[in-house]
């Protein structure tokens, strides 16, 4: 009887599956990634002093949101004192210990010992670092419990470059760019400022806070925020989820609640950005101050979403891309169709028979600049059929061609920017619109010769390639404009203040380009290494994710801010191409110095 009615079941089984009908699509439920989490252990009883210290420093490494287990390795009053969230020191291969003596036998110091990477700051801003480390962390035997506690240590967290990439990671939040010129693009610039937040520890909810207090001291005087002062999250909440319909509703304290549309919609954009780059789940945000609705806005396309309010270097789009070809004219190719021939492009620099070096073309598409063929002279013209080349908009007196004009560079603003590296009189110039008297641009931290020169598509960064004896670097600038009124005549005073490495690995740089909203393409070599291609973030870090595939003899290299497009170079195999995970194509076997618009 058993068999029977396992044999019944069987059949009800087969019966039931369909033999007819349409094949339908089925979504599933996204897998979700396996997570390694941390968790610390609590010091046992009669621990030894050194099993203290290597207890806390394996607790600073854990998922622990407050740091709460690793406080119980602390006295009372140094638990009541110590704030983890003043600094994260990282080294090489994680600290040592190296004790002391000491006459007490209550009283022991060790000293944390390493060499540093980097450093990340109460504003959740990485910066490379150098130097040894060796911080003393004293411990103090209790009298009654007769148990060691520590009761001095340093403020903040310090953890080896490994434990540092597994409890971080690198996001960026959104910010308005302030320095826009007159004649600037209708839409305000959105300005990545990156920061490194706590991985598994709710980072969505620590992004919004971090966005809340504000850019990093770097980024700040070039940036503005719309929170009006004093906005932050209301009094209670603890976490920020989003819906079932991907939209994450903001509780914002009374400080936010008489904002104006404008306002809150620029809000409202910059925290769609930043959640976006963090979890591409978020489609829409609400701003709510108590019980009122402030606004709302999502990442819609047609006309009414936060590209309305902002924009992103990475949402552009450029149709084209633009190289020297065989005649040394500049010529284009488009980015939906590759496989199509390249044209000369229309106007002066591929109409006519001036021999260029190098180019550049206006993020709007409607210019073009180029080097002459030795250097010496710039040219810019419409990229209109028909259009006159006229007479160079400037003229290096340098002796050779290496000794004169970089590849030229435009900004968001329509300007446009070179070096003439004359041995006699090297300078950064920017020429307003391509034209005129161009303006001298003083950079105060600049040691060293430019050899080449790329603006971020927000206009308020510059990545400068520096040569400075035997070494070649990256150096990252903030875009400050003075004196700009709107009046005709008025001329401003251009700063590229606060350079800072963005290779701080690299001896030797030899091409790089903007690849993302604060990343680029840099092509290098390491101390005693080879050349090397590898993205890196404008703070000096290394983001996530795959290098490019190798490829070698690259002489020239451009990217999109645009992930969705491939990379491009210049090698020995002529202008190739890189689509994101696959290997190098050739593209035009005679071209040279290819550029997407910037």
């Amino acid at each position: 009887m058993a068999y029977a009615a396992c044999g019944v079941v069987l059949l009800a089984g087969c019966a039931s599956m369909p033999d007819s009908g349409d094949l339908r699509g089925v979504e599933s439920t996204p897998r979700q990634d396996t997570q390694v989490r941390v968790f610390a252990m609590p010091p046992q009883d009669d621990a030894q002093p050194s099993d203290i210290v290597s207890g806390f420093l394996e607790a600073l490494t854990s998922d622990d949101p407050a740091y709460s287990t690793a406080r119980q390795y602390l006295t009372r009053t140094a638990s009541q004192t110590w704030q983890p969230g003043l600094s994260t020191t990282v080294l090489q291969d994680g600290p040592g210990t190296e004790p002391s003596r000491s006459d007490d036998v209550n009283d022991l110091t060790f000293t944390l010992t390493g060499t540093k990477v980097a450093t990340v700051d109460e504003q959740q801003a990485y910066a490379a670092a150098k130097g040894t480390y060796g911080v003393p962390v004293h411990l103090t035997r209790d009298k009654k419990t007769k148990q060691w506690r520590i009761d001095r240590l340093p403020q903040g967290v310090v953890m080896g470059k490994s434990d540092f990439q597994r409890n971080y990671m690198s996001v960026n939040k959104y910010y308005l760019a302030s320095n826009t010129a007159s004649n600037a693009q209708a839409h305000t610039a959105a300005v990545a400022d990156p920061v490194y937040v706590r991985r598994y520890v709710d980072p969505t909810t620590e992004m919004v806070r971090s966005l809340l207090n504000g850019p990093s001291r770097w980024l700040n005087p070039v940036v503005r925020t719309s929170f009006p002062t004093g906005a932050g999250l209301e009094k209670g909440v603890t976490s920020l989820t989003p819906d079932d319909q991907n939209m994450l509703t903001v509780p914002l304290n009374e400080n936010a609640a008489r904002v104006g549309e404008t306002k809150c919609n620029e809000m409202a954009a910059q925290l769609l950005f930043t959640l976006q780059n963090l979890t591409p789940i978020v489609d829409k945000v609400e701003l709510r101050s108590g019980s009122k609705r402030l606004c709302s806005l999502g990442d819609d396309r047609e006309g009414a979403g936060a590209d309305a309010v902002a924009t992103r270097a990475s949402s552009q789009h450029p149709s084209y891309l633009y190289f020297i070809d065989s005649k040394k004219r500049l010529a284009r190719l488009s980015v939906a169709t590759p496989t199509a021939k390249p044209d000369p492009v229309p106007g002066a620099l591929g109409e006519t028979g001036k021999e260029l070096l190098s180019v550049a073309v206006s993020r709007d598409e409607q210019s073009a600049a180029g080097v002459a063929d030795d250097g010496k002279d710039l040219y810019a013209a419409s990229l209109v059929s028909g259009g006159s080349l006229g007479d160079a908009v400037l003229t290096s007196h340098g002796p050779t061609a290496t000794d004169r004009l970089t590849a030229p560079s435009w900004d968001a603003h329509g300007d446009l920017w070179v070096a003439d590296r004359d041995p006699d009189d090297p300078r950064l110039l920017m020429l307003e619109q391509g034209r005129g008297e161009p303006i001298v641009v003083k950079a105060p931290g600049l040691d060293g010769r430019i050899q080449d020169v790329r603006v971020a598509a927000d206009g308020v960064r510059i990545a400068l390639v520096v040569t400075k004896g035997d070494q070649t670097s990256l150096l990252i600038g903030r875009i400050e404009r003075t004196g700009e009124t709107g009046g005709k005549d008025e001329r401003p005073t251009v700063w590229v203040q606060e350079l800072r490495s963005a290779t701080p690995e690299l001896e030797d740089v030899t091409a790089m380009s903007w690849a993302g909203d604060s990343r680029l393409v840099v092509v290098g070599r390491e101390q005693g290494g080879v050349q090397t291609m590898r993205y890196v973030q404008v703070d000096g870090s290394t983001p996530e994710g795959p290098a490019p595939a190798a490829l070698t003899g690259v002489k020239e290299l451009t990217a999109a801010e645009d992930d969705g497009l491939p990379l491009v170079a210049y090698s020995e195999d002529g202008i190739v191409r890189l689509q994101s995970g696959g290997q190098w194509q050739k593209v035009v076997t005679d071209g040279m110095a290819p550029v997407y618009p910037g």
